[in-house]
């Protein structure tokens, strides 16, 4: 179990630094044209925000950006150090610049859209953007912000090497604890708003 748990984090390692340089780059004022909501303002039938304003195309587009940069460099150092093996990216894929970008296009894409449906449900609860939930529902939802994007990451691990059920949803249990130690690590580094 060990061993695979370690090749799960080696496998969505440049995923981990993408996401918490989106969070700067979020941040930033670079770019400050991009921070437009990606459903535009727009509501619903229900009369309700589609999305709200925290999907912004500026963190869209960082995903993106960012996974292709991580897993070009991640490809590099796998090569360089030997630990090819223990990502799953490459067992069954020769370690290129080009399969790198494919695999790092995608995970951004993974990342980005598969936090969508969790914002769109929010909204429909009335959740405000960026808060949790009270009462019962509570966990459901921690558990949900932050397994949410993995959902979509641990689909394109599954697109290039046959990991089965079992993996897949271990990859999201692991991706979600993994996601919520970030979190109290930026936020206790003031570098995040909410712990959750």
């Amino acid at each position: 179990m060990f061993n695979i748990i370690v090749k799960m984090y080696i496998t969505l390692f440049p995923t981990i630094l993408a996401g918490i340089a989106n969070m700067g780059w979020c941040k930033s004022s670079l770019m400050k044209a991009a921070m437009k909501p990606m459903d535009f303002g727009k509501e619903f039938s229900d009369g309700k925000r589609i999305f709200g304003d925290n999907k912004t195309w500026k963190g869209f587009f960082g995903y993106i950006l960012f996974n292709t940069i991580f897993s070009i460099l991640w490809g590099i150092i796998c090569n360089v150090t030997k630990i090819e093996q223990w990502n799953y990216f490459y067992l069954s894929h020769d370690n290129t610049v080009l399969l790198n970008v494919i695999i790092g296009i995608l995970l951004g894409l993974g990342y980005a859209l598969f936090e969508l449906p969790n914002s769109f449900i929010k909204r429909r609860l009335d959740i405000t953007p960026g808060k949790s939930i009270d009462g019962i529902k509570k966990a459901f939802f921690i558990f949900l912000d932050q397994a949410d994007s993995i959902i979509g990451c641990a689909l394109v691990v599954w697109l290039f090497y046959d990991i089965g059920i079992g993996l897949y949803l271990l990859f999201i249990i692991v991706g979600a604890f993994t996601h919520i130690l970030i979190n109290m690590l930026l936020y206790f580094l003031h570098l995040r708003k909410n712990m959750f």
